[in-house]
């Protein structure tokens, strides 16, 4: 190969053969390896074109920025590989590196020199002892990956110190939290249970009233028991006084028709007395008249009002006709409760939710009208809609609240009204029926109120 190569190589070339016949190549640190390969890939376009293995010619056309990405590979092979090669492209990269590059191929490592610049320059240039420069390298990187490390330990632990604190801090604030909750919630209590107390007084106090009424009311049934005693003993002295006197008839008709007449008046005058025992009787026992219904207090509690946020033993059979309905409508103080979307979608299946609606409102009004009865009609709430016109005297619109069904309020009405009232319940829905029934209420079918609405 000496013959062939220029004078001026030999030296060169003999250096080369004589470095790689040294040993075997070292394992080169990961930061010495990169940096060796970032310091080839900028020295490479230097080299002549004679002077340039044919595999790194093409590394050599890359971009600068890309170079070292994309060809360090081959770079990092060919420098193994060709001692000529490294010892060419090491000449430049020491010469480059000035006095840094000329202590490390006189085999000097200056002490305040990056250790990783150092071994990469070692590396190229192979100085003597390069292979402890490349090892010391080593140790240095490996103490600075070793002290990162535990740099990086020191501030995850400074890291969940200050989560601990935080979190103690937010933990202590919630405390507060839940102790001043735990005070309110207790002063809450407090007030329930003087509420308690004061609900408890007045129910006492209304079951005392009610002892008082019931006394009063078994005093005056005594009373009018005895007064009908007495009655039933006085027409019973009458008659006894009439057949007397018809006994003695044969005397003459003038003396038994004035008899007659005096046991007439006096009979007139003892029910003209017991007459106005009752009405004072009737005087002692009545209530005052009340503003709301029952089935106000019901709607109030248990339904919603369009446009604002809001019992007595069986006595009829199910029937769907309409004369029946005019019987019972003709009840005095009777109630009419509908079921509203029962009946519309009976009837008019065809109309809007809305025409249904006011159709049915507006035929109801006309019941109420011409009875003078009190009229409910229930709706199911999921369906409600806001604006609804006002409702025709006398009839009362109600929607269920949510989560309850306009059976279920029919119901709670039905079980709201006093025993003895007539309550006319329209719907044909079977449970519906059946449930107002065992309270007393008359069922009736929507045939039957579609039939007397047709007529109006």
């Amino acid at each position: 190969m000496s013959e062939l190569l220029p004078s001026g190589d030999r030296p060169e070339e003999e250096a080369a053969v004589q470095d790689a016949e040294f040993g075997p190549e070292p394992v080169l640190p990961e930061p010495v390896r990169q940096r060796v390969t970032v310091l080839a890939a900028a020295a490479l376009p230097g080299l002549p074109a004679d002077e340039m293995p044919v595999q790194m010619r093409k590394v050599a056309r890359f971009a600068p920025n890309r170079r070292a990405r994309l060809g360090g590979r081959e770079i990092a092979a060919q420098l193994a590989s060709d001692p000529l090669f490294r010892q060419r492209i090491s000449s430049r990269i020491v010469a480059d590196a000035g006095d840094l590059g000329n202590a490390v191929a006189a085999g000097v490592a200056p002490g305040a020199a990056d250790p990783v610049e150092v071994a990469a320059l070692a590396y190229l240039a192979r100085p003597e002892g390069w292979r402890d420069l490349i090892e010391e390298a080593g140790h240095a990187v490996q103490a600075e990956a070793d002290s990162a490390a535990v740099a990086h330990q020191v501030r995850e632990a400074e890291q969940r110190a200050a989560r601990a604190e935080h979190d103690r801090a937010v933990a202590k604030v919630e405390a507060d939290k839940l102790r001043d909750e735990l005070a309110r919630v207790r002063e809450e209590l407090g007030q329930v249970r003087e509420e308690a107390r004061s609900n408890g007084k007045a129910l006492r106090e209304a079951h005392a009233a009610q002892k008082r009424a019931s006394d009063l009311l078994a005093t005056e049934k005594g009373r009018a028991a005895r007064v009908a005693a007495d009655h039933d003993a006085e027409v019973r002295r009458l008659k006894t006084r009439l057949a007397e006197a018809e006994a003695l008839a044969a005397t003459g008709k003038a003396a038994a028709k004035d008899a007659r007449a005096a046991d007439d008046a006096r009979l007139w005058l003892l029910i003209e007395t017991i007459g106005q025992a009752a009405s004072g009787l009737r005087r002692e026992l009545a209530l005052n008249p009340s503003d709301k219904m029952p089935a106000d207090f019901v709607a109030d509690a248990a339904a919603d009002r369009p446009g604002s946020p809001e019992r007595s033993q069986a006595r009829a059979q199910d029937t769907d006709d309409p004369g029946r309905l005019d019987q019972l409508l003709a009840l005095p103080r009777a109630h009419l409760i509908v079921d509203g979307y029962n009946v519309t979608k009976r009837g008019f299946a065809e109309m809007s939710l809305e025409q249904q609606r006011k159709r049915l409102i507006t035929g109801l009004g006309g019941i109420a009208a011409q009875t003078g009865d009190e009229v409910t009609v229930v709706f199911d709430g999921a369906e409600r809609v806001h604006g609804l016109p006002p409702a025709p005297r006398g009839v009362r619109v109600l929607f269920s609240r949510k989560g309850d069904t306009a059976d279920e309020l029919i119901r709670q009405l039905v079980r709201g009204e006093p025993a003895g009232r007539p309550l006319v319940v329209i719907s044909s829905d079977r449970e519906v029926a059946d449930g107002v029934r065992r309270h007393g209420a008359y069922p009736m079918g929507a045939d039957s109120l579609l039939r007397r609405l047709s007529r109006s």
